[in-house]
């Protein structure tokens, strides 16, 4: 600590630095008192404040009573934090934990952050997206403000990227930055920690069974972990009581699965604590917060949690299964999920330091060495995978569509950044400038989704206050005062409670019951959306939304329908017909699974708040299933999606006709089809459209319209202008020029089959010159024998080709010049054939083939065909077809 606080004084004030030091050194609560007592030194009398960046609620918790417990002073004095919904600190507070999300809302609200003498961003290594966000701000900051000092922390070697980004000098200009550089002074300095780990052990101990199939973690992976965790806490706790255990696993299933076989098979003086996003805060609390005098030992069973922004007392056993889940967006399908993956393997060494933070320890991994050394070095950016869009409105709002100017650790990809701000102007969030609109401002201040947001605002305004005519209502007991189903239904959505069975009206009924265990913690986030949403709406324009008052009667569960069809006109999804498992199609396009037994199967219409890639009986096939969702009706379905409600005739030319239906859809979901007549427009469109997609193939080609095309491509090939270039395209781009009639006809009704193409080329010859067609490129070859044979000319487009000749070798006797086409520029080429009209020859030189290879081929065919004239000398025979006289 000596070292970073010499590199902050010598920096003076506003100095940045980037401190590197692993999970465990002590970094979260000894470097921002010392940073509080540099700012406060320099600040004389003024009470300056430190805000401390989190990437988790239970770690801004967790670090802010750790921090008060050492400075001896009750949480929410000098020591404080504030996290979603909740917040202890007040104006004497000077250091305050924060999460990333709190913090860039302040931002935007006071880019200067004035009171704020420093800001410390931890874990950022972990490269959630709004940490990421918070470098880019944070250096436009210091460039606006000299004195503000910037420290940012991490646990992996990757220090450097964040040193370039906060070492740019305060006073340079803002315009000379660029994503991922910075100008002035150089990068700022690298304090490294060493790590003060004791000696670990190693284990590993891979399962006989795969970690994965198509449906995601293995039940039988999952008890090989619980009964690795047991057999060897077992030995652990024998060998000192004192231990505790961490099993790592990716998703809250898993814990819940794993801590469940746990309970069976540990004795009863073993604790099995579940550390998840679902549990709540005071279960976080009580996990992370170490054993107590006379507690019973315990196994933390935790996802990422755990990994690297919380120490937990006590643990001296870890258990690894060596997996994560990470968000990955599915641009084709307009989805982003999370998907379970191999963790990287700095996690695995970060997962594996928590065992011997505070003494000697030792680490099970239920996998092999060669699963670690081929999984990534680092944990994927979220800025890289995830959907954009609530950082594309943040940018939007700071003023920099896009990312547009700010040092970012990775540039946002180009075409999630894209779709994210195509979102935002349907919302009504950016203008064509890409910068915010009040509407977007106002989305900005809610901390939510922005398409959740704007369904908090248009959902309040058409729902009105406090819910009626509901048995029951979750308010009661939490003493929270009434607020509305759109900020219940936003509450729902966007905590960590899952719809069983897809069903979110059944999850928000059990929520209004108060008997769920986050009743509590969902009323007062309903509470403070509700009065969030009065405060952003004032003085802003929200977007008309004609909902039918029948469609939606009160206290049914098509209104919680109606917010989530607000938020997400896209997965507005219509039942398909037909037998099997339930399947529906989204405005979107996306095909979806409804899971098996769900009490939403068989309504006609559902407003989807959440689909997720996934193979299985569940997605019915379509690679995708629905993970909450509420009933809609039709009327609903069409109000909230009205932006996507087409009413047009489709024209098409199929079957040798143009037909026409009247198409009436929501997105991607036909509501009607009705045959119509097309009108001259949309016919001429139709055949348009029908040769552009399939050329003129769509109107067939004739053998005689076939065989001018190919002989006025090879004058073409040969001879160049004035003979017209018969390829497609050229066809295709002249279609005025020549088959204008016969386009007219078929938009009025004409059948493709009544259109012979020979005509219309005609009309392409060039004049004079088509008088010499016959003599430059003739139809056929009259050969000594008499007979006329047709040429065969090679297709448009084949340079290659050559035209030929197949004919019966004895129709050539005595033909010792072999013809030219195109004016003397090139050569037929003659497929001599038996009299069984079998191959016997290629040739474009009739005198070289008579006077070498004939012989050997007469040698073999005059026994084969002795009716047939095989002369020693072809060059005075007669031609002929016919056979050999009979004597």
């Amino acid at each position: 600590m000596a070292e970073l606080a010499g590199v902050l004084q010598t920096q003076g004030a506003g100095g940045a630095a980037v401190v590197q030091a692993p999970p465990g050194t002590g970094k979260t609560t000894l470097v921002p008192p010392l940073v509080a007592n540099l700012a406060q030194a320099a600040a004389g009398k003024g009470r300056p404040r430190i805000v401390v960046t989190q990437p988790r609620r239970v770690a801004a918790r967790s670090a802010a009573r750790r921090l008060a417990a050492l400075d001896g002073t009750k949480l929410g004095d000098r020591v404080g934090y504030s996290v979603r919904g909740e917040r202890q600190a007040g104006p004497a507070t000077l250091i305050e934990f924060v999460t990333p999300g709190i913090l860039l809302r302040r931002l935007l609200a006071d880019p200067g952050l004035e009171g704020t003498a420093a800001v410390i961003l931890d874990e950022v290594h972990e490269r959630g997206l709004e940490t990421d966000l918070l470098v880019g701000l944070l250096a436009e900051v210091r460039q606006l403000r000299g004195d503000l000092m910037l420290v940012a922390m991490s646990a992996t070697l990757d220090a450097p990227r964040f040193a370039a980004l906060l070492g740019a000098d305060p006073s340079a200009d803002p315009s000379e930055e660029q994503h991922g550089e910075a100008d002035g002074g150089g990068p700022a300095p690298v304090v490294d920690c060493p790590s003060a780990l004791h000696p670990l052990e190693t284990v590993w101990e891979p399962a006989p069974v795969a970690r994965l199939d198509r449906r995601g973690v293995t039940r039988a992976f999952l008890d090989h972990v619980a009964d690795a965790a047991a057999e060897s806490y077992a030995a652990a706790l024998a060998a000192d009581p004192g231990t505790d255990a961490l099993v790592f696993l990716p998703g809250a299933w898993e814990v819940s699965h794993v801590a469940g076989r746990l309970r069976t098979r540990v004795g009863p003086g073993v604790e099995i604590l579940e550390l998840h996003g679902q549990v709540s805060p005071a279960a976080q609390d009580r996990a992370v917060s170490g054993r107590q005098p006379r507690d019973p030992a315990r196994i933390i069973v935790s996802t990422g949690l755990a990994e690297s922004s919380l120490t937990v007392p006590g643990v001296r056993l870890v258990v690894d299964a060596g997996l994560s889940r990470e968000p990955r967006r599915d641009a084709g399908r307009g989805m982003t999920g999370l998907v379970t993956v191999s963790c990287s393997r700095a996690s695995a060494e970060q997962r594996a330091g928590r065992a011997a933070r505070q003494g000697p320890g030792k680490v099970v991994r239920c996998y092999d060495q060669k699963t670690l050394g081929a999984a990534p070095a680092h944990q994927t950016a979220e800025i890289a995978v995830s959907d954009l869009t609530a950082a594309a409105l943040i940018l939007a709002c700071w003023g920099s569509p896009g990312g547009r100017g700010l040092a970012l650790p990775d540039a946002p990809p180009q075409a999630a950044m894209g779709d994210a701000v195509e979102v935002l102007r349907e919302l009504g969030a950016v203008g064509e400038d890409g910068l915010a609109t009040d509407l977007g401002n106002a989305l900005a201040r809610i901390p939510a989704d922005p398409r959740l947001g704007r369904a908090l605002l248009v959902g309040s305004s058409l729902l009105g206050g406090r819910p009626t005519g509901r048995a029951g209502h979750g308010t009661a007991g939490h003493g929270s005062a009434g607020y509305g189903t759109a900020a219940e239904v936003v509450a729902a959505v966007s905590g960590d409670q899952r719809a069983t069975g897809a069903d979110l009206p059944r999850l928000v009924s059990a929520l209004r019951s108060g008997n769920d265990p986050a009743s509590r913690r969902w009323a007062e986030e309903a509470q403070r959306l509700d009065r969030l949403a009065r405060e952003a709406a004032a003085g802003v324009g929200l977007p008309s939304v004609d909902v039918p008052s029948a469609a939606v009667p009160a206290g049914t569960a098509e209104q919680i329908g109606l917010v989530v069809a607000l938020a997400f006109p896209d997965r507005v999804a219509r039942r398909v017909p037909g037998d099997g498992p339930e399947r529906y199609l989204l405005t979107s396009g996306t095909r979806a699974g409804l899971p098996a037994s769900s009490p939403l199967a068989g309504h006609e219409w559902l407003a989807v708040a959440e689909v997720a890639r996934a193979d299985g009986r569940d997605a019915a096939g379509t690679g995708a299933v629905i993970r909450s969702a509420a009933p809609l009706t039709a009327d609903t379905a069409e109000a909230a999606a009205a932006h996507l409600l087409f009413d047009s005739v489709e024209a098409t030319l199929s079957q040798g006709r143009v037909t026409a239906r009247r198409e009436r859809r929501l997105g991607a979901i036909s509501l009607s089809s009705t045959p119509v007549r097309a009108s001259a427009g949309e016919a001429r469109a139709a055949v348009s459209r029908a040769l552009a997609d399939q050329g003129l193939g769509a109107i067939g080609w004739s053998t005689a319209a076939d065989g001018l095309r190919r002989r006025l491509a090879l004058l073409h090939k040969e001879l160049g202008d004035p003979w017209p270039d018969m390829s497609e395209q050229a066809l295709l781009a002249r279609l005025d020029d020549w088959l204008g009639p016969e386009l007219e006809a078929l938009a009025g009704g004409a059948a493709t089959s009544g259109i012979d193409l020979t005509d219309p080329l005609r009309r392409l010859l060039p004049w004079p010159d088509a008088a010499r067609l016959g003599e430059l490129a003739p139809e056929f070859l009259e050969v000594p024998s008499g007979s006329r044979i047709r040429i065969d000319y090679p297709a448009a487009g084949d340079d290659g080709g050559r035209p030929v000749v197949a004919v019966k070798l004895q129709e050539c006797f005595g033909w010792d010049r072999t013809p030219m086409l195109a004016g003397g520029r090139t050569a037929v080429q003659f497929h001599l054939l038996s009299p069984a009209r079998r191959p016997l020859a290629v040739t474009d030189d009739l005198a070289s083939f008579w006077a070498g290879p004939y012989a050997q081929v007469r040698a073999e065919m005059r026994g084969r065909y002795p009716r047939h004239p095989w002369p020693e000398d072809p060059w005075t025979a007669t031609a002929t077809a016919r056979t050999n006289a009979r004597k």
